[in-house]
């Protein structure tokens, strides 16, 4: 599943991003590529986290969504690819 982010980068800080799809889920680091993988780490918990609370996943919306939302001012768009399917899967196995 495909989740878009917003990357922001203030001169002389880190990479901060947020993942749009999901309220509250947010990361950071020093270069882009840290900065994207975070925030990977940080949605695929949230994901455990509802999965084991029995919760629906949040919906991946368009890009075209957010260009003009107040999260993406000034910000990069990018989407990151999350691979639910062996979170699913792990969980299924767990309730049996």
């Amino acid at each position: 599943m495909k989740y878009c982010v917003a990357i922001h980068k203030d001169k002389d800080s880190d990479y901060g991003v947020t993942a749009l799809d999901i309220p509250g889920c947010f990361s950071a680091g020093k270069t882009l590529e840290e900065a994207l993988e975070a925030v990977k780490e940080a949605i695929e918990g949230h994901i455990e986290l509802l999965l084991e609370e029995g919760e629906a996943l949040p919906k991946s919306l368009p890009m075209d969504q957010y260009r003009n939302s107040p999260e993406s001012q000034g910000a990069h768009l990018y989407f990151v690819e999350i691979d639910i399917s062996k979170k699913q899967i792990d969980k299924h196995v767990e309730k049996e």
